[in-house]
């Protein structure tokens, strides 16, 4: 051991807080209270699907009361961290809630990280207990942990969902030897950390993320009322749990409605279609990814999908084309969300809002939340006028695990600086046109990759598009258009394509590069860093 656990605290403290309490929007209810009280009032009522595993709200009680057992065995007490690296299976959902349940801080950790970044997160939280899969989509976590471990002074217990390897226990088997009664919960006041969740990193390291129960519950209240959800809904979930998206409305949002989620651990678009036709799912929000692979099934015209309702679209850049599509091919609203791990859903349109909202705007800000748009001075400019995006509310997080961060993250006045470039209309409906990295600086002209990027997605050979830019002696910077095509398709293809839609000359891509996928976070959202990374390692080699 390397001295006493981390305990988690806040790190930054919104100047507004005394505002929220004050007007009810930290109403001062716990994340686990839902659950608690819909296995009183209706513990047979189906709480979540898994596979072929269908869990009831007094079920899933009772493995959540024995899992907190286990851990309080295991020494987690208030404010120690519980990390877990699981899919998208009942293990998860019973994890957090357990954890949250004891006062401790839940650590999900998506999927598709490995070692490097494991590591860098399990020294950052300082967790003493980590649970994980054995082997799932073919990596084998058992083994990854055998080469980390003995850098992890702090990680005292190692669970395994499946077969254990020789010295780590199975979860299942800890469960079954746990109490099935938990100690008396301690007094947990909302506003306390609940969790830390690293961002998906689209730029260099995560950052830990702190959230407490005030914001977390405040955020899925929010999409409730935006989309007028009840107990009549039924919520499918794709995306991580272990990423903000998948916690909030995989792990949170269906227990306040009193309802169930059917969980899809491996995303495969004709399963999801299965799944939405056999239980009748009414709700998803999701990344970009999984509304097209819906929107374009093959087989969509033989499926019965009138059950669905509504589909939040965020995580990633929505081109305008794919909400329409949703909208005339699904029959359902798709809508545009906007928020970050930080400020989780910042932005969006009412169910009942104009198709044009929808599409062409990522929605205005929900309910006590704001948004303004500043110069590279700090000064707020005009509706129509392009700048720097700053956003405030009560789900606004608690600060960064490293508080080095926060004071270039947060303003005095308590604004997220979040790193996306925006116009606000006259009436308050947002755009986002890039992020500040994300614009390409030619010849001294800004032009936005994503006005590119959302032009080429109508490309009927473009299944995915990313602009970024790359050094030239002359003018700056140039734009490359990495494609991942559905057939042959060249760089002519392209401009000529682009051309026809009266683009200007500068804002033509000048390289393609055809590739089999983009590199992604689990959001969905491009990491272009590595792709100009690829472009940087070409020009050193002499490509």
């Amino acid at each position: 051991m390397s001295g006493a656990p981390r305990t988690i605290r806040a790190t930054w403290t919104s100047p507004q807080a005394g505002e929220y309490i004050a007007t009810g929007d930290w109403s001062g209810r716990l994340v686990d209270a839902p659950l608690a009280e819909g296995a009183r009032r209706h513990p047979d009522r189906l709480a979540i699907v898994d596979r072929d595993r269908r869990v009831t709200y007094g079920e899933l009680d009772a493995l959540v009361t024995r899992a907190a057992s286990m851990l309080a065995g295991l020494g987690i007490g208030s404010g120690d961290v519980v990390s877990f690296q699981l899919p998208n299976w009942l293990e998860a959902a019973v994890l957090y809630h357990a954890t949250v349940r004891l006062g401790a801080v839940s650590n999900p950790i998506i999927p598709i990280y490995r070692g490097r970044e494991v590591e860098f997160i399990l020294r950052q939280t300082r967790a003493r207990v980590l649970v994980v899969a054995d082997v799932f989509r073919g990596f084998d976590y058992r083994a990854m942990l055998q080469e980390i471990g003995p850098g992890l002074p702090d990680l005292e217990h190692v669970l395994v969902v499946g077969d254990p390897d020789e010295g780590v226990t199975s979860l299942h088997a800890a469960l079954a030897a746990a109490p099935p009664a938990a100690p008396p919960a301690p007094p947990r006041p909302a506003h306390d950390p609940a969790l830390v969740l690293f961002t998906s990193g689209t730029e260099a390291h995560p950052k830990g993320v702190i959230h407490s129960h005030d914001t977390l519950v405040y955020e899925s209240q929010s999409i409730i009322d935006l989309y007028r959800l009840d107990g009549s809904d039924r919520v499918f979930m794709p995306s991580p749990v272990t990423h903000i998206t998948g916690l909030l409305y995989g792990l949170m949002l269906p227990q306040m409605l009193g309802t169930c989620v059917v969980l899809q651990d491996a995303w495969e678009p004709s399963a999801a279609l299965d799944l939405i036709e056999r239980e009748r799912l009414t709700f998803c929000v999701g990344a970009t990814p999984f509304l097209h692979a819906l929107v374009h099934a093959p087989d969509l015209a033989r499926r019965d999908l009138s059950c669905l309702r509504v589909f939040g679209c965020g995580g990633a850049d929505v081109p305008p084309t794919l909400i329409r599509a949703a909208h005339e091919r699904l029959d359902i609203v798709a809508s545009r969300l906007y928020g970050s791990t930080e400020c989780p859903t910042v932005t969006g349109t009412p169910r009942d809002g104009p198709i044009e909202q929808h599409a062409d705007t990522d929605g205005r800000p929900i309910g006590a939340s704001e948004v303004r748009i500043v110069d590279e001075h700090g000064a707020r400019l005009p509706p129509g006028r392009s700048g720097d995006l700053q956003v405030r509310g009560p789900d606004l997080c608690l600060g960064y695990l490293d508080a080095a961060l926060n004071e270039r993250a947060f303003t005095g006045d308590g604004w997220f600086r979040t790193g996306d470039l925006a116009t606000v209309d006259e009436h308050g409906s947002v755009r986002i046109v890039g992020r500040r990295k994300d614009i390409i600086v030619r010849g001294g002209e800004n032009l936005s990759a994503k006005e590119i990027e959302d032009l080429l997605f109508e490309h009927p050979q473009v299944d995915d598009v990313a602009i970024v830019g790359y050094p030239d002696a002359v003018l700056g910077e140039r734009a490359c258009a990495f494609v991942v095509a559905r057939d042959e398709l060249t760089l002519d293809d392209l401009v000529a394509f682009l051309r026809d839609r009266r683009v200007a000359n500068q804002k033509l891509p000048e390289r393609l590069e055809i590739v089999a996928a983009l590199p992604k976070t689990a959001s969905g959202k491009v990491q272009k860093f590595r792709l100009r990374d690829r472009l940087r390692h070409d020009a050193q080699a002499g490509a």
